[in-house]
């Protein structure tokens, strides 16, 4: 799907406020509330919008301990892979999971109620045997930048 700046202005406007109301969209995008709609209900049914989501200050509810972690598999079959996929889509304190190139294989964002939560975690994925060689664990002392909005008008080009 070809995109042009109004299709932009929509989708940053909806990252930046997914509770963003009609009128107030169609402001931001330059249209009139049918033809700003109409294009949204595109961009969500062509899977570009691919849901609305709130984000929550867990750490204003409760400490937390946020830790990445390189994983390397044993072996690299298709099935390996599979399978330890399947484990990191079945558990909830993986909240990211990246398959990356280089001397690792996977790099995981997991968080958890405290330390001895991810220790007893990364305890059962290794009593599971899904094939991890080894991993290295990064505490997270202090988050810098996460963003959620992401720089659309730098990464995409544009029809005009």
């Amino acid at each position: 799907m070809k995109l042009d700046a109004i299709d932009l202005r929509i989708l940053e406007a909806i990252q930046e406020n997914g509770r963003i109301t009609k009128l107030a969209l169609a402001e931001k995008a330059g249209l009139s509330p049918t033809p700003c709609w109409l294009r949204l209900r595109k961009l969500e049914k062509a899977g570009i919008v691919s849901g609305y989501h709130a984000r929550v200050a867990v750490r204003r509810l409760a400490p937390v301990a946020s830790v990445m972690m390189e994983v390397t598999l044993a072996n690299h079959r298709q099935a390996d892979f599979e399978r330890f996929e399947r484990a990191v889509a079945a558990t909830p304190e993986i909240v990211a999971c990246w398959s990356v190139g280089g001397g690792v294989d996977y790099i995981l964002k997991i968080m958890t109620a405290d330390i001895d939560a991810y220790q007893r975690l990364v305890d059962s994925l290794l009593d599971r045997e899904l094939g991890i060689d080894r991993y290295f664990t990064y505490i997270v002392t202090k988050t810098v930048k996460e963003e959620t909005v992401l720089p659309l008008a730098s990464l995409l080009p544009t029809a005009g």
